[in-house]
């Protein structure tokens, strides 16, 4: 293994973790913005009101998105694996 499919290899990891967690980041990210400006119009200050739509919002992605999240996975994984096979074959 040379220092350039290292460098590969880890750029792949990196970006392969950040297109699983992009939809999971983003759908939080608006739910709490929306939350917080819900909160900042009513002047509501409950610590529930924030944790609660965020669960629920993150179980709702990750119902839709777990096939195409375990696709990419096992993608990546047979990627590792098969390079793994080719260095002991050879």
């Amino acid at each position: 293994m040379d220092s350039s499919f290292a460098l590969y290899l880890g750029r792949h990891t990196l970006e392969t973790a950040l297109l699983l967690a992009a939809p999971i980041l983003i759908v939080c990210l608006v739910v709490g913005i929306v939350v917080t400006l819900f909160q900042a119009v009513t002047s509501m200050r409950d610590m529930t009101l924030t944790i609660i739509p965020k669960l629920l919002a993150l179980g709702a992605v990750m119902l839709l998105f777990s096939s195409w999240m375990l696709q990419v996975t096992l993608r990546f994984t047979m990627e590792v694996f098969a390079y793994i096979q080719n260095i002991g074959g050879s």
